[in-house]
């Protein structure tokens, strides 16, 4: 599994930060870990300390907040995605069909206006 930062992506200027690169299996141990130590213990979950993802050309910290600010960032190589608790929970369900079939599909992990998206994509295309 590996975690980039692309800019630019339309005519719009918004960005993704995307989560790319894997089969069911790294899929259920995503969804496992998220809901392990965000839902259950609380506790931001820095991907680059994840020894299944590969961090390319960014970092990026998942922490609860009291609002859904979406993936926010001072220099895009830094990332923290602030979503609330529900988000968070809603998330998991958006993973629950990568983890029981291979696809070529893909998933916005959110629905927030903001510049930055979080896409959930194996062969990494939107």
């Amino acid at each position: 599994m590996t975690l980039d930062y692309i800019a630019n992506i339309n005519e719009f200027g918004e960005n993704i930060v995307r989560l790319y690169d894997f089969d069911m299996i790294q899929s259920e141990k995503f969804r496992q870990i998220v809901k392990l130590t965000i839902i259950t213990n609380k506790r931001n979950l820095d991907l680059s300390t994840v020894d299944f993802i590969e961090s390319r050309n960014c970092k990026m910290v998942m922490r609860i907040a009291d609002q859904d600010y979406g993936i926010r960032s001072n220099d895009n190589k830094k990332f923290f995605c602030d979503v609330t608790m529900e988000t968070y929970i809603d998330m998991i369900t958006i993973l629950e069909p990568f983890c029981k079939k291979e696809t070529k599909g893909h998933q916005f992990l959110y629905d927030i206006d903001t510049p930055t998206d979080f896409l959930f994509s194996p062969g990494g295309t939107w």
